[in-house]
């Protein structure tokens, strides 16, 4: 128990260090395509391999509830980070929300079950949902590319890495991984195509949001999106008789992100010199 804490605290402050040299990079401004060739972006990014292979070693030990409650622990360590060192100001309203996100994670987190159920649909159906997924991110993606809101681009972040982490979770290779198994695995491309794609999202969400926004809403939907399709697709099962639980985070997340999606970074004004 002690040693998968460790890891799972140890996912956090990864990911938390990954948003901040990520959102560094991406605050000279540039296209997105060189905020993501800037060194501080490439070193984000091994950061979030760390956060990934300290999430494999703390599930050994303890349920995925537990792991997803404390990384979502890196929306308030960034909010934090932006309030003190980038003068990022928070009102109230927004410190409330992203609260609201932190406590609905967790609730969402802590309905997940432990035992497993037989999958509703078989790998095939698996893979065409998650090929159209991919399509319809790429879509948005083009569609959304003139906005100059952050949270459309946060949210395709989410859903593309979330995207990303159900590829890895319905990966089918048989009698051990080797790398024919993997050339010849088609989820194996559909999951570098959600990588890719969400991380150019991310990118771009920096460059015109603050990095407690953009995360909050970024990670909010990476853990939401895959944790219901993994209950829908897979054999995810909800706690018995945690069901409200469920429903009480979503409602806590959806009422948390919709005040920050409306949000525009704000910075405090220095004082006046008499």
């Amino acid at each position: 128990m002690l040693i998968g804490m460790t890891f799972a605290v140890l996912a956090m402050f990864c990911s938390t260090v990954a948003a901040i040299l990520q959102a560094d990079a991406a605050r000279k401004g540039g296209r997105t395509s060189s905020v993501m060739a800037r060194p501080r972006f490439l070193a984000g990014l091994v950061m979030d391999v760390v956060t990934w292979l300290c999430m494999v070693v703390a599930l050994q030990y303890i349920p995925i509830f537990a792991v997803q409650a404390t990384l979502a622990g890196a929306i308030a360590m960034t909010a934090l980070y932006a309030r003190y060192f980038r003068d990022e100001w928070l009102r109230p309203v927004h410190r409330l929300a992203i609260g609201a996100s932190i406590i609905g994670l967790a609730l969402v987190a802590g309905s997940a079950g432990i035992e497993r159920k037989q999958a509703l649909t078989g790998y095939g159906t698996t893979v065409a949902v998650l090929v159209a997924a991919l399509v319809v991110i790429m879509v948005a993606t083009l569609a959304v590319n003139p906005s100059t809101r952050p949270w459309p681009s946060a949210v395709l972040a989410g859903l593309g890495l979330g995207g990303g982490a159900v590829c890895i979770r319905a990966l089918h290779v048989s009698d051990g991984v080797d790398l024919a198994a993997l050339v010849a695995e088609p989820l194996v491309y559909v999951l570098i195509g959600m990588a890719a794609i969400g991380l150019y999202n991310y990118a771009r969400a920096l460059q015109l949001g603050d990095i407690s926004t953009v995360t909050a809403l970024y990670m909010a939907v990476q853990v939401v999106v895959p944790g219901l399709v993994g209950i829908t697709l897979l054999d995810d099962t909800v706690r018995k008789g945690f069901t409200w639980m469920l429903l009480l985070g979503l409602g806590f997340i959806i009422y948390g992100t919709s005040i920050l999606a409306r949000r525009r970074p704000e910075r405090r004004s220095p004082p006046r010199v008499a």
